[in-house]
């Protein structure tokens, strides 16, 4: 799939502020109003846009604890992953979980409200499914840098 210059700007635009109107995007990018809509339905159909999602801020939410968490299974067999990931897909602290290579199998970003609650969550939760032969927690300090947007040019 080749997107060409229109589309890498109408998607950066649609980065910054996806509540945009079709209107305002068609004066940036020298469109007609029907031109930008067709673009966005085009990008949507191949699947470049998957969805457009709110982004909150978390410590209006009393999310304000972030750990990113290093998983190790005991046992690497197909199922074993397969039920790992099935699991830990269904837990609400978890917004983001990868199989990584190196020490540790996977890692998770998970986001509590605080230390107690993150402790419950290992307790009841993280630690209780199987096939978890140790974890290993680090916690942050000071949010840098956290970005949604690709850089497309």
């Amino acid at each position: 799939m080749k997107l060409d210059n229109t589309d890498l700007l109408l998607l950066r635009y649609l980065q910054e502020d996806s509540k945009q109107t079709n209107k305002d995007l068609s004066g940036k990018l020298n469109l007609s109003v029907t031109a930008v809509y067709e673009r966005i339905k085009k990008l949507e159909r191949l699947g470049v846009i998957k969805k457009y999602v709110a982004l909150l801020e978390k410590k209006h939410l009393d999310f304000g604890f972030m750990v990113f968490c290093h998983v190790k299974l005991s046992h690497h067999t197909e199922k074993n992953i397969s039920d790992f990931e099935s699991e830990v897909s269904q837990l609400d602290q978890v917004l983001e979980c990868f199989h990584v290579s190196g020490e540790y199998d996977y890692l998770l970003k998970v986001v509590v409200k605080d230390m107690d609650a993150f402790r419950l969550f290992m307790i009841n939760k993280l630690t209780s499914l199987k096939n978890i032969g140790s974890t290993q927690s680090s916690f942050t300090i000071n949010e840098v840098k956290n970005s949604t947007a690709f850089t497309v040019s």
